[in-house]
């Protein structure tokens, strides 16, 4: 792999645990494009950078593969998948869909718990944006969409979210740095009207919200338009 930035110690745990782990980075690094699209990706490469055998490597290979950041090809090396416009707005209009009804749902479903739980939540998000961590922002972001889906009872429908969201996080994760303000005060919004229990501001805060990505997509394009595929 160019420039080898897999840098890490090897790795002592349970098979399930060491997989979770090389996801986890490998992850990070595709989203953060420290791993770019077009990268060449080999398992006993991944293997030889942690430490480990091929096995859990093959199995995060195919987390990868499934969620469309690793385009695996047999007998040959896999590469980082690069970003498709149309997947990023297909997941927009997934997300839109499922994440409208769902806000809904919560409107009806959280109790005071689970709004104390947001509003420690939105406090911790406040500190990440003052300090300009935009990874663990990202972080909370994350956390924050999913816990309004478990916490209504409907962690199913995140799970569908998740595997059609890989290309919509990368434009994400790349233009948070400039964006986090305006994210977060998106997040500040959706809290209220969940707290007032108003479903149509609610869902139309979300539609909104998730609506950003077309500008953010502009931007990152025109700033990296080798990393897109037509």
């Amino acid at each position: 792999m160019p420039n080898d930035p897999l840098q890490a110690a090897p790795i002592s745990l349970n098979r399930t645990a060491i997989a979770d782990r090389v996801f986890d980075e490998l992850q990070r690094q595709i989203l953060s494009l420290d791993l770019k699209p077009g990268t060449k990706m080999s398992e006993a490469d991944v293997a030889k950078a942690f430490g480990i055998s091929r096995q859990p490597v093959r199995q995060v290979f195919f987390r990868l593969s499934r969620m469309g950041f690793l385009d695996v090809r047999p007998q040959v090396a896999s590469r980082i998948s690069f970003i498709s416009e149309n997947a990023v707005l297909q997941a927009r209009f997934i997300r839109c869909a499922l994440e409208s009804k769902a806000i809904k749902v919560a409107c009806e479903k959280l109790s005071e718990e689970d709004l104390d739980y947001f509003s420690d939540h939105i406090e911790t998000q406040r500190k990440a944006v003052q300090d300009h961590d935009s990874d663990l922002f990202h972080t909370l972001d994350e956390d924050f969409h999913k816990e309004i889906y478990n916490r209504s009872g409907v962690g199913f429908a995140w799970d569908l979210i998740k595997e059609h969201k890989a290309h919509m996080d990368r434009v994400r994760y790349r233009s948070l740095p400039l964006n986090l303000d305006n994210a977060f005060q998106a997040h500040v919004r959706i809290l209220e009207a969940l707290k007032n229990r108003d479903k149509s501001e609610a869902s139309r805060q979300m539609d909104q919200h998730l609506s950003e990505i077309f500008e953010l997509l502009k931007n990152v394009r025109e700033e990296f338009p080798d990393f897109f595929v037509e």
